[in-house]
C-alpha cells in the first residue's frame, strides 16, 4: 500500500525538523565540508552531529565520501538549496508583516495616551 503524498510530505517536513539538520544544510548550500568543519561551524558534541548526519544520509538529502580518514559531506542535488532559500524567502516576509502589526501596536498605544 503507497502513502498518500501528504502524508509523505509530512514526514519529509519532520525529518527537517532539527536545528542541527537544518545548519548543515545551510552550511551545505555553499559547497562540500568535511565533518571536522561542520562541528566547528555548529558548536555542538560530534556524537549528536553524527546521529543528525545519519537521518540526513539516510534521507538522501546528503551524501557522503570518504576522502582519506575525513568524511566529506555535501547535498543530494540543487533543490535543498532552493528549499532553504524559500524557506528564508518565507520566514522574511512573515517577520516583515509582523514588524508592520508591531508597529501599528506601538502608533495605536502612542496615541491612546
Amino acid at each position: 500500500m503507497s502513502v498518500p503524498l501528504y502524508q509523505a510530505k509530512a514526514e519529509f517536513f519532520r525529518m527537517l525538523g532539527h536545528p542541527v539538520r537544518i545548519r548543515v544544510l545551510e552550511l551545505l548550500q555553499e559547497g562540500s565540508m568535511p565533518v571536522r568543519e561542520l562541528l566547528a561551524a555548529i558548536e555542538v558534541e560530534p556524537s549528536s552531529l553524527s546521529q543528525q548526519l545519519a537521518v540526513l544520509r539516510r534521507s538522501g538529502i546528503v551524501t557522503a565520501t570518504r576522502e582519506g580518514s575525513t568524511v566529506v559531506y555535501e547535498l543530494a542535488g540543487g533543490d535543498v538549496a532552493d528549499l532553504m532559500k524559500a524557506a528564508r524567502r518565507i520566514l522574511t516576509e512573515m517577520l516583515a508583516g509582523q514588524n508592520e502589526l508591531l508597529a501599528e501596536l506601538r502608533e495605536a498605544e502612542v496615541t491612546a495616551r
